[in-house]
């Protein structure tokens, strides 16, 4: 029984859904690209900020990840303080049709509660 198991959940990672959930999977993943698409350009403590209840340690886990699968863009300028600036790449962009979507399910589920 637990072979079946393991093979099913081999057989998803190897589907599309499968590949596009390991790109966002994650507490606050799809929170961050949002936030990015919103912003268009933003910087770490902005990015903290705005999600409040992520640590500076997670945040920078997360978009390391996120720049690691070319969904995200870090652009560092040589000064002191260092500054640092993220924002989407195209295939990063590309997810956003996806989340709007997952966005407008979720309204449109939520006038359906309180009805």
């Amino acid at each position: 029984m637990k072979e079946q198991t393991i093979e099913k959940v081999t057989e998803l990672e190897n589907t599309g859904f499968g590949f596009t959930l390991s790109l966002i999977k994650g507490k606050h993943k799809m929170l961050i690209l949002y936030l990015l698409f919103e912003h268009q350009t933003i910087r770490h403590n902005e990015l903290k900020r705005q999600i409040g209840t992520i640590s500076y340690k997670s945040l920078s886990c997360m978009l390391k990840e996120l720049e690691k699968d070319q969904l995200v863009n870090r652009v560092e300028f040589p000064q002191i303080p260092p500054k640092v600036e993220y924002s989407l790449t195209e295939r990063g962009k590309s997810l956003m049709p996806v989340i709007n979507s997952m966005c407008e399910w979720g309204e449109n589920e939520q006038r359906l509660a309180k009805n």
